[in-house]
Formats: structure tokens, sequence, C-alpha cells
């Protein structure tokens, strides 16, 4: 634990307390008094860490937390949460996105479609995934499913997490705007319930292209934008640095708690104490309960209410009221 060589630098004060827990736990006999101390120790260590991620800054979350090597993919949920799991391949037009995940699973009582990102752990499997960035083909691959999920009244559940679509000249050539575009007009109007969670970052039309939903949820620790911090600095002060990536992510306001007040999300799914990373049982457990939690609300609408109530929910968001003042 204290040598960890992921240890993000305002995990400095915690180094003590791990030391201090790693030399007790290493005690092959140790005495009542150790146990006692070894307890004690562990509960500081977690209130202190309880502490310490409460007052990250926003560029913290985003480069330490939601982009840590151990957080948790969508293939790492899946695993955990879904029960029954058939993987479906290609788009029909063009071929198979391997950074787009999708297929019938069960998730608890229900039985759903998942569609999700996949970064890739290794460095083959990230090229191949090219990173958790989606070319047109994953886009409509995601919709031909969640047409058939329509199809036999099954809800969508969707996973977030991508730096953005990918940007190259294939996916350009092959339509990847309109991709994207098509996929928030029939998203809209799908008739079947549908919930969304960003589980690590929420990058521009890339993340939209499969996260228009009744509920669309955050991790406590990812982050959702229009924009990664890098590219909004590299377009504000013509080049990305610690300091203007951290301006940049002050501006975006994109957190959990700052989407949830602009009310581009409608709930924060809670992470174990210091993020997902650090266990990932127990943040699959926060994530199925609340996937379940929200199913089951859905459920109750009748489809016509439900796709009503989507479309007022999208018109909501970014609406502003001016006060004129007296002349």
């Amino acid at each position: 634990m204290a040598s960890d060589p992921n240890r993000a630098p305002f995990e400095g004060p915690l180094l003590p307390l791990e030391e201090e827990i790693d030399r007790l736990a290493g005690k092959a006999s140790p005495t009542e008094e150790e146990a006692r101390l070894l307890d004690r120790v562990r509960r500081e260590h977690e209130a202190k860490l309880g502490q310490v991620y409460a007052g990250l800054d926003p560029w913290d979350i985003v480069s330490r937390v939601a982009r840590h090597p151990r957080r948790p993919q969508s293939t790492d949920y899946l695993r955990r949460i879904c029960s029954d799991f058939c993987q479906l391949h290609g788009d029909r037009h063009f071929g198979d996105d391997p950074a787009i995940l999708t297929g019938f699973a069960r998730i608890g009582k229900f039985k759903v479609m998942v569609v999700a990102h996949r970064k890739g752990r290794d460095t083959s499997e990230r090229m191949l995934c090219n990173f958790g960035c989606a070319h047109p083909e994953g886009y409509r691959k995601a919709l031909k499913n969640m047409r058939l999920a329509e199809k036999f009244s099954l809800p969508v559940v969707t996973l977030v997490d991508t730096p953005g679509a990918y940007p190259g000249l294939g996916a350009e050539e092959r339509g990847q705007a309109e991709a994207i575009a098509v996929n928030l007009r029939e998203m809209s109007r799908l008739r079947t319930p549908i919930v969304s969670v960003i589980i690590g970052e929420g990058g521009s039309g890339g993340a939209l292209g499969i996260a228009v939903a009744d509920r669309v949820g955050m991790m406590r620790f990812s982050w959702y934008s229009v924009i990664s911090p890098e590219g909004c600095a590299a377009i504000l002060w013509k080049q990305a640095r610690p300091d203007t990536n951290a301006a940049a992510a002050q501006a975006l306001h994109l957190t959990a708690e700052q989407n949830l007040k602009l009310g581009t999300i409608d709930e924060i799914v809670e992470e174990p104490v210091g993020g997902a990373h650090r266990n990932h049982e127990q943040a699959a457990e926060m994530l199925q309960r609340w996937i379940i939690d929200k199913i089951t609300e859905l459920k109750r609408f009748k489809i016509e209410n439900l796709v009503r109530r989507r479309y007022e929910r999208l018109r909501q968001i970014g609406v502003v009221a001016e006060a004129v003042s007296p002349a």
C-alpha cells in the first residue's frame, strides 16, 4: 500500500498511516494490543482518505482519479454485475468496432441491453480499442442493438467512458458526426427505458452518442464535459500545460457535483472511500444497486409518458432566464 507507484501527490498525508498499517499487518502473530492498534489506524486512514478525496480540485479528479490506471472499466463492471452476457458484434454497414461493447445481459432480475465504451487494459488492447475512442461503426452498432432492445421491450443500460469519438480521417469519411447525430435523435425517442452512467471519462459527442437517457448518473470521481481540459487549454491558451489544464478543468464545470448543479445529470453514483480504483467489488455493488433502482423506477411509466418525459428533460438542459432591469 505504502509503495504504490500510482500514488497521487495529494495522497502524501496518507503515507505515514499506510506505512504503519503495513508494519502492523505484516506481523506473523500480533498481540491483542497490536490488533487493536491496527484497527484504530485503519479507521484513521479511512477517515483521512475521505477528507483528502472530498477536497480534490477538478483537474485532480480528471488526471489522477478518473484516469487512474486501476480504475474499473466497463468490462470490469460487466463481469461483476451482469449474468448471461451475450455479446453482439457488427453494425451491418461496415464492420465491428471494439471500442463499443454491446450485448444482451441480466442485471439483477432485469433482462437488459448493455452498450458500453471499452478502453482496454494493456497496450495491445488499448490500441485495438483506440483507447475508448469509438468509430462511426461503433455508434451504428450501438443504435442497431438499442433498436433491437426496443423491439423486445428491454431496458437499455449504457456505460460511458471515453475521452471522445475517434477523430481520424477514416472515421470522418465514414460519417462520424452523422452517426453520433442520428444516435442523439433516435435515442431521444426510443420506446424503451434508457439508463446511462458516466463511469470514468465523458468526453464531448463521443460520450453523448450513447448517453441520451431517461436517467443519467455520474460516478463521484468521473468527469463529463463538452471537451477535455487539455483540448480546452490548447484552444484558449494555445498550449496545454499543468496550469492551463487546471484552469480549463475549473472553468468547464466537469465534475459530478458541478454537472448535477447544472442539470446535465440526474444523480451522483457514490464510489468507495478513496475512489473506485481502491475497491472494484464495492464500486460494482454501488453501480448495480443504482442501475436496478432506476430501471425499477422507469418501469412504472407507460411508454408514451416515458418518451414524453425524456423529451421534456432534454429540453430543460441549458435553459436560462434573463432578468430585465427597469429602465
